[in-house]
């Protein structure tokens, strides 16, 4: 199911409050953004308890029960977890990768919050979640009744909620120094190979592990976690940080003219990470056009094409890296610049051709 509007993770609650509490909800979005979470977290703000079922783990009898005869007939026994005395909130993550059986038997109960004789408490809520086929997730087609039985809400991934989150959690302040730096970093789209790739969830066990390894954390250690968890040129760029924190080695001190690029094949990440940072701050200084441009935005300009010529004597990929276009094809650096770039530096051009 595609999005056609969209929510953050500070919306949710508010809108859980309003739709869950009257009618059932499913929750859309990505692998890792904390789904699960902000559903267990908005049961416990109503003082209920959160029982889980995963949909990938649930055959139709796990639901309807097994029968017993009372009085010469057969009655259907719901389990334990789900029949329960006191309201709750049932969360049923992985709705959309239950197999079509398993989303036939939870019709009633997510209706009629009703399964044979049982019905939930009242005051009792229940939320489906589950991912999106075009996330290469386990995702089954749901059934228009079971669509049409739910209200859909679409959560999209928020750097600025999740710093909020990360500072009153123990995340590892490298990690909240860098994705306070580069936000564009928290998520990234699943990929269509098996490699790791950047959520607020994986951003969060590179946290754990860096409080784990502590202060002896060496940097070929640094890069196996980084490159275990990460989206790889997250990884690359966070490698870089983490040895420019350590270092004291900034983007500063090489637009001074204090430091120079570093050239060492070890320090590639390094070189890659200010190469980024270089990038972002030509697209905030630089200005849109040439006409009427003050002189500080000249000497810009002109320290610019110096630095991306060092740059390109050490690497013409990482030179290159500063002028591409974004991922749609679209320029990111002004014009005037990359024309300029193109006609003081011809290679750089060529080697993108």
């Amino acid at each position: 199911m595609q999005a056609a509007v969209t929510v953050t993770p500070a919306r949710l609650p508010e809108l859980l409050l309003g739709l869950a509490t009257v009618r059932p909800v499913f929750l859309w979005g990505a692998p890792g953004i904390g789904k699960s979470s902000l559903v267990r977290d908005f049961a416990e703000s109503l003082g209920l308890a959160c029982v889980s079922l995963l949909g990938t783990q649930l055959a139709p009898e796990d639901l309807i029960g097994v029968p017993q005869i009372r009085g010469g007939r057969s009655v259907f026994c719901p389990p334990e977890v789900i029949a329960r005395d006191e309201p709750y909130c049932l969360f049923l993550d992985e709705l959309n990768a239950a197999t079509p059986d398993v989303q036939k038997a939870f019709y009633s109960l997510i209706l009629d919050r009703r399964i044979g004789s049982y019905e939930l408490p009242e005051g009792s809520i229940v939320v489906g979640a589950g991912n999106r086929a075009t996330d290469n997730a386990l995702a089954r087609p749901i059934a228009s009744a079971l669509v049409n039985r739910l209200t859909h809400v679409h959560l999209e991934a928020s750097a600025q909620d999740w710093l909020s989150w990360a500072g009153e959690h123990g995340i590892h302040p490298w990690v909240v120094d860098h994705l306070t730096d580069r936000p564009d970093h928290l998520w990234s789209r699943p990929p269509k190979t098996e490699e790791p790739f950047s959520t607020p969830r994986s951003w969060h066990m590179l946290s754990d592990a860096l409080h784990s390894f502590g202060r002896d954390l060496d940097e070929d250690t640094l890069n196996v976690l980084a490159h275990g968890t990460l989206t790889p040129r997250h990884a690359t760029a966070f490698c870089g940080y983490v040895k420019i924190v350590r270092s004291r080695y900034g983007i500063e001190a090489i637009l001074k003219g204090e430091a120079r690029w570093p050239h060492r094949l070890q320090d590639r990440d390094l070189l890659y990470y200010l190469a980024d940072s270089f990038r972002g701050r030509l697209v905030k200084e630089l200005p849109a056009t040439r006409d009427h441009m003050p002189a500080q935005g000249r000497q810009t300009a002109y320290r610019a094409k110096s630095l991306l010529v060092q740059l390109a004597e050490i690497s013409v990929e990482v030179a290159q890296s500063v002028i591409a276009p974004d991922a749609d094809g679209n320029p990111v650096l002004p014009s005037w610049f990359l024309v300029e770039a193109a006609r003081d530096m011809p290679r750089l051009v060529e080697a993108r051709r």
